[in-house]
């Protein structure tokens, strides 16, 4: 009895312990598990977006500096209208390139002309978006205020 494993008994033969394992099912599974947790951990480090969630009627907003004026921008499937304290401006019509992004150079002008009214101090945006915009315009927009100086975006829906 050496080592301490069962050689079998008088009545008869045990089946062998040694199993055949066919590992290449294991091995596609482990393989394709492991690309899944790589791509998705590179999403979450490149896709994090940093806003703020606003606007809903349960979440305390902080009070603001005197020094500070709303600024708003409502993002529907055919136009861009921001606000600027009660100050609205015309609406810039949505034109998309041929890649189907929006073109973002007037709102970019736009914004150049507030920052020069309101200074350094304003940088705070909402972007108010309505439920048939496209994810992708909306991170296309967020990227946009963040280039243009304003790094606090809140995205908020349409208040009817």
């Amino acid at each position: 009895m050496a080592g301490g494993m069962d050689l079998g008994d008088a009545k008869g033969p045990k089946k062998p312990l040694d199993a055949t394992i066919n590992l290449v099912p294991f091995i596609d599974l482990m393989a394709v598990t492991i690309s899944f947790l790589i791509m998705t951990a590179v999403w979450t480090q490149i896709g994090r977006l940093q806003v703020s969630g606003g606007g809903g009627d349960g979440d305390p907003t902080p009070e603001k500096d005197d020094k500070t004026v709303p600024v708003t921008l409502l993002l529907s499937e055919k136009d861009l209208r921001l606000t600027v304290g009660t100050t609205s401006f015309d609406p810039i019509l949505i034109v998309r390139d041929a890649k189907q992004q929006i073109d973002l150079t007037k709102l970019s002008e736009r914004f150049k002309d507030v920052k020069e009214k309101l200074g350094p101090d304003q940088t705070a945006i909402t972007v108010q978006t309505e439920d048939a915009v496209r994810y992708e315009d909306l991170v296309h927009v967020i990227d946009e205020c963040i280039g243009d100086g304003f790094p606090s975006v809140s995205v908020a829906p349409v208040s009817t």
